[in-house]
């Protein structure tokens, strides 16, 4: 039996094997990650609210979301409150608040950044790993 019409039927099984989709080969959400809710809260006195979900996997220091708003300027950015992440690869709610000066913000559209965190000691040093980040855009509305 001549090799060459089995090696050219096995060459097109082969290549409709690699050219068919795979589950395995799907897309996948990614391990860690950071949402913003889009709407956030802005109080009279300047506080602001922020939320989202993250996930994130286990690491060898401790993990924080911290978030952070601009709005008209581009290039000043306000801190808004931090908290310690649950890094167990679930995804996990956050809230930070933190008060700006007054009327630094208001209500309307804003950029959001929100950063998962670890302080992870080397050495004598603590270093910062960033595990994930997200930007958004949301709108602050008057709480």
């Amino acid at each position: 039996m001549p090799v060459r019409p089995l090696l050219g039927a096995a060459l097109v099984l082969l290549g409709a094997a690699v050219a068919a989709p795979s589950a395995a080969a799907a897309p996948s959400a990614p391990a860690e990650y950071v949402t913003v809710d889009p709407e956030g809260k802005i109080a009279a006195d300047g506080t602001v609210t922020l939320t989202g979900t993250y996930r994130c996997v286990a690491g060898t220091g401790r993990v924080y979301i911290s978030s952070s708003v601009s709005q008209s300027t581009p290039n000043v950015t306000y801190g808004i409150g931090g908290s310690v992440a649950v890094c167990d690869g679930a995804e996990h709610r956050w809230q930070n608040s933190g008060k700006t000066l007054r009327n630094a913000l208001k209500p309307g559209p804003a950029k959001v950044e929100g950063t998962l965190l670890e302080l992870r000691a080397s050495g004598i040093l603590i270093l910062p790993v960033p595990h994930a980040t997200g930007r958004h855009d949301v709108t602050l509305v008057e709480s």
